[in-house]
Order: C-alpha cells, then structure tokens, then sequence
C-alpha cells in the first residue's frame, strides 16, 4: 500500500532512518504496553507483499510479484498509475526515472518535464505522457541500489506490468500454488490523475470485473490516501461487490489527505485517526492503512518503542481491520535497537521479525512488508 509523490515516498523510507545504539543496546528493545495486548479483529493474520517481493526484486514487476507468493504472501499489492491512453499500469509513482530505464533512452529524452503532482513540483518522466506501447519498451531499475545492491542484477530485465497482467498472474499462481492470492491496487493521485482527464476509479473497476477471478474469486482491497475517491468507489459499487474491500490509506497524522488540501479541508490524519474519525471510515470503508509509527512510534534518541497508541483500538471499535505499512528487512529500516552489525543494507531477518511481531501485539490484523519471506516467519513463529 501503500505516499507518492517524491515527499511522500520519502515518508515510506528515507525519512525513517534511526541513529544508531551502542550495541550494549542492540538485543534490546524497549517496548511497554506489551502486557495490555489488544486482539487481532481479523482471523488470519495477512501478509501483504509490498509493491511484491520489493527487497528482493527490483518492485512493482511480476517477477516480484512472483516471488511474493513463492516466499508466503497472502496478497500481492500494485499500485496504479494510468499511461496516456488510458491503461493502468503497476507503478509506485507516475514519475519513473527512479524506477526504469526511461533517461538511458534517447528517444524519450524530449519527454522530461517537471509536473505539479499533489500540489509539489516534480522534474522526470511521467507515465501520462507515454502511451501503454511505449512503456513497454522500458524495462524496470531497482529504486534504491545504495540500500538493496543486490536488486540491481535484475536492472532491465523486466517490463512495466499492466493490471490486467497482474490479475492473471495472481490467477496463474493461485491456481499453481492451491491457495487464493489476494489483490491490493492502490489508485495513485486520484485528484491528479481526474484533473488530467485520465481518473483511475471507472478504469479499476472495469478491470477487476473483467476477470472472474477478481471479479468473484479473490478478495480485493482498494486502497488510497485520498478520501473522496473511496467514497466514490464505494458510491459506485454499492454492495455489489462483497469481495472487494475499501481501505483508508494514512500518513503521519499531521500530514492530510491531498482531497482535503484541494478542498480546503482542514482535518489531518491525526483527525482521521480518532474514535470519531475511524467510525466515519467505516460508513465507507473496511479497513486502514496506518503508517506503523502511528500504532508504535519510537524514542527519537533511543529508538526504542514507545506505548502503542489508540488507532488500532479505535479501529477495532468501528469494525474496521488495521493492516500498516511497511516492514523492511534491511538495517537502515529498523529501529536502532533491533539493528544488527553492518551496514544500512545489511540484510536482518531477525530485528525485522521482532520489530513485525512487536505490531502483532499491538493487534493489527496484517501488514505490509518488502520481504514476505520475512513476514511469514514473523506470523508463523508468534505467539501471543
């Protein structure tokens, strides 16, 4: 699921980056609260694959798709984004040169441009302006090579996936696999995509009631950080639909849904977070999205985790399901406590397991993790 634009991005990584304990602290981890579990309201716990597999391929590709499944995930996530002629794609931004080859290619050059995109200048390479024939010419980078080096060996090899290729490859691996693997597309820039005439809503719908497989087999949980196109959706949907799932995506609570930015709506996700907020939700949604700092933050000296929160508390209350993001396996993405010895891209199954586990006892229903190899062991292995 899960924040988008180049701030937003950051808000799922680089801006989460812990200074580290001396390693006296490194097997400890503070966490109080612990005794006062809250139950999960969910009776399975899910694990999401993040963008797929995206710690150990280059992300939103099928063969990171793939691997998600083959390492436990329950449901893979694509985040969507639309081409010129109308077409989603799998894309964590509608900018790509972070996640293609699109500068290397001469022809394209004349492409680059800077775009405001929810409401932040934005220089590069935007799927809007290529049509779906074009970008599949591309083929797909690893995002962040200084963090997942070893991702970089699968630099283009693979195309952008459409949908509608992602929805037969869930049905493929269902089928091979003898488990249902779930969908989890998250629509990008709603406002942004609607101001250009190419809105993201009709487009899902029809391409999830073209399948059967998603149409009446899988569970699909729409995702989005905006507000006013879930309420759309499920507008649109009714209960026509009871396999398919609303989930109301969040930020740092002092951040907003851009909806309300263009709006004039002062409310933040703080708002949306409280009791009063979660039972809105509800009237529209069955589930959310939380940044995980949300539920548990951390000692900004120390890292260590401080009591959870109410949000899963509040949620539960309203009947919705918590499913946060996102669980990464390398150092640089862990807490200081949980940290192992290495470097920021050090690979540390075992901090992440804890610090998974730690949510777990906090009562979310399911996450979502770069790593479901990881994130199987950390639900597999837990007791409560």
């Amino acid at each position: 699921m899960h924040p988008h634009s180049a701030s937003r991005s950051s808000s799922r990584f680089s801006r989460r980056l812990f200074a580290m304990m001396p390693l006296a602290l490194a097997g400890a981890l503070a966490l109080t609260g612990c005794d006062d579990r809250t139950p999960a309201l969910a009776d399975k716990l899910l694990v999401v694959g993040h963008r797929g597999a995206s710690a150990l391929r280059p992300e939103h590709t099928l063969a990171s798709y793939r691997k998600a499944v083959e390492d436990g995930a329950d449901i893979i996530e694509p985040d969507l984004v639309s081409t010129q002629d109308g077409v989603l794609v799998a894309r964590h931004e509608n900018e790509i040169s972070g996640t293609t080859n699109v500068a290397d290619v001469a022809k394209f050059a004349s492409r680059k441009t800077t775009k405001m995109i929810d409401g932040k200048p934005l220089t590069g390479w935007f799927t809007e302006d290529f049509t779906l024939a074009e970008l599949k010419e591309l083929r797909a980078r690893e995002r962040i090579p200084a963090v997942r080096p070893g991702n970089t060996q699968y630099n283009d090899q693979f195309e952008i996936p459409t949908l509608t290729e992602v929805i037969a490859l869930a049905k493929e691996l269902s089928q091979s696999s003898g488990r249902t693997i779930h969908i989890y597309p998250e629509t990008k820039h709603p406002t942004y995509f609607q101001s250009v005439n190419l809105p993201l809503e009709d487009k899902l719908i029809e391409a999830l009631r073209a399948d059967d497989f998603t149409r009446s087999t899988a569970t699909v949980y729409i995702q989005s950080f905006e507000v006013a196109n879930l309420k759309a959706i499920r507008a649109k949907l009714g209960t026509s639909q009871p396999n398919w799932k609303l989930v109301q995506l969040m930020e740092e609570g002092s951040l907003q849904p851009y909806d309300f930015v263009v709006a004039k709506d002062a409310r933040t996700y703080a708002d949306l977070m409280t009791e009063a907020g979660m039972k809105e939700i509800a009237t529209y949604a069955n589930g959310v999205g939380p940044y995980k700092r949300s539920i548990i933050d951390v000692d900004t000296t120390t890292g260590a985790f401080l009591k959870p929160s109410s949000l899963v508390r509040n949620a539960h209350a309203a009947n919705l399901t918590v499913h946060p993001y996102t669980f990464r396996p390398e150092n640089s993405f862990l807490p200081a406590p949980l940290k192992a010895e290495g470097t920021d891209s050090t690979h540390n199954e075992a901090g992440a397991i804890k610090e998974i586990q730690a949510y777990l006892d906090a009562g979310i229903d399911g996450f979502f993790t770069d790593d479901p190899a990881v994130g199987r062991k950390a639900v597999d292995s837990y007791k409560r």
